[in-house]
């Protein structure tokens, strides 16, 4: 068997992901090539030292109940690097006080268990309570924007005080943009099978606290969410080393094109182009770069891909000298309602929600501001959006002391926007691209943003290709 040659086109943890699982399959004879088009490979994971301390400035944390990171940290023989939060409980900033996460929700929308009386109205609990007494009628099998759906049932305040800023952290995106369907699907399939209500379909779908109702002691058990010690980085050059790739950094991908029984990528310049020919190809690039290389190829995959749309945010991680932070409240954080005259859209106090992140004493938070089509108001310098995050952290928490240090990343274009219809788009893209050999595409734009869900993607990408270059490569 000749050796295959792969190009994939994205070093973010898909690509890396996908590198990786593609070194496992095909063993080491396998020239693998991770094209990058910035100076270092995460996308939008990135670690970075704030006051001495590796800190990420990116995704923080990935859901433990999925398998997919911790089955990858034990394969890399990082398993001892894993961590979860301490018990530090959520906050939420809502009708200019800022309360307990209100228990009872299924990501904002109330269950009949829903406490909500320090978070909504007198009006907005009325509109609650008598939800569940409107008749609903629900089409199985339609997508709807899940915030249009929750003004129709609750009023204003449900979608703005509790959906807004619980989902607005995981999409940095509005809840009145974002598809039913692909952000809460159990909630759409409870719908599908008949609740009378959208507060019965979320009860039905969100599963009795522990020790109640028949399903207690039963589904799954320990931390929901986990983290890595030394943040992100420590994955990505595990990662990078086990894959054994060769990472071109500053390289960008002009076209993508069929040639023979395998593709040929033209790098660079116009000026002066190259050309790189290959047996396969993943790409674990975001949708409009996914669009643009596919239009040729792939048309019907490039139209769909072209549909996602992005947000931009921005992160703003500062260190203070514990004195100076004193009036921080013992939370893992606050989400900030849409409502709210706050320019950030939530606040983690990392020191308190990660044990390890304060063991020197210092305290450290991360501000992060803009949503879906905000991303003018981000095109200020760095010095201004620290001092947005400072002037709101003076609102929260009365904290007014200079940082120690301040860490500014902007993330433009960093997550697709799952909007209605997107589970049809996704569709669209994998069946079009599954009727081309030796081509997979992976990434957040897919099935999910979280990092489990790159992995999953690039593990099922890698090995689409792999049964394809096994056979194609053979004498």
């Amino acid at each position: 068997m000749s050796a295959a040659r792969i190009a994939v086109v994205g070093g973010g943890i898909s690509g890396l992901a996908a590198a990786h699982r593609l070194r496992t399959l095909l063993g080491p004879a396998a020239e693998i090539v991770v094209l990058e088009q910035r100076d270092r490979t995460g996308g939008v994971l990135h670690t970075v030292e704030l006051a001495g301390m590796p800190f990420d400035v990116g995704a923080e944390a990935f859901l433990a109940r999925r398998p997919e990171v911790p089955a990858l940290l034990d394969e890399l023989g990082l398993a001892d690097r894993s961590v979860h939060p301490t018990g530090a409980s959520p906050s939420i900033r809502a009708g200019g006080r800022t309360v307990g996460l209100p228990p009872g929700t299924m990501m904002g929308v109330p269950t009949s268990r829903a406490r909500l009386h320090d978070v909504l109205s007198p009006a907005g609990l009325a509109a609650v309570a008598a939800e569940p007494e409107r008749p609903l009628a629900w089409e199985p099998g339609t997508d709807v924007s899940l915030g249009g759906l929750l003004r129709e049932r609750f009023g204003p305040e449900v979608p703005e005080r509790l959906a807004d800023p619980l989902l607005g952290g995981v999409y940095a995106g509005r809840v009145d943009a974002l598809g039913l369907r692909a952000t809460v699907p159990a909630l759409a399939a409870a719908l599908d099978a008949g609740a009378s209500s959208l507060t019965a379909a979320a009860t039905s779908a969100t599963p009795p606290p522990a020790g109640r109702g028949p399903a207690a002691g039963s589904g799954s058990t320990g931390p929901v969410f986990g983290g890595i010690r030394g943040g992100y980085r420590v994955l990505l050059d595990a990662l990078g080393s086990a894959s054994a790739a060769t990472v071109r950094f500053g390289t960008s991908v002009r076209s993508l094109e069929r040639r023979g029984a395998g593709w040929r990528l033209v790098l660079g310049p116009t000026t002066r182009p190259e050309a790189l020919d290959v047996d396969a190809v993943v790409l674990a690039v975001p949708a409009p770069a996914v669009r643009k290389l596919l239009t040729g190829p792939v048309p019907a995959a490039a139209s769909a891909a072209g549909e996602v749309e992005l947000a931009s945010s921005v992160v703003v991680a500062l260190a203070y000298r514990a004195a100076e932070a004193a009036a921080l409240p013992p939370t893992s954080g606050v989400l900030i309602a849409a409502d709210e005259p706050l320019s950030i859209k939530a606040a983690t106090h990392s020191s308190n929600k990660w044990a390890h992140l304060g063991a020197d004493g210092l305290v450290r938070l991360r501000v992060s501001t803009g949503r879906f089509g905000e991303a003018a108001g981000l095109q200020v310098d760095d010095d201004e959006l620290v001092a947005r995050a400072r002037a709101d952290l003076a609102t929260l928490h009365g904290i007014t002391a200079a940082p120690v240090e301040a860490v500014v990343q902007r993330w433009g274009g960093g997550l697709p926007q799952y909007s209605v219809g997107h589970l049809d788009r996704v569709r669209r893209i994998e069946q079009a691209v599954a009727g081309v050999p030796g081509l997979a595409v992976a990434g957040s734009a897919l099935h999910g943003v979280g990092v489990p869900a790159c992995i999953a993607t690039a593990r099922a990408a890698a090995e689409r290709i792999a049964a394809v270059v096994q056979v194609t490569t053979t004498p």
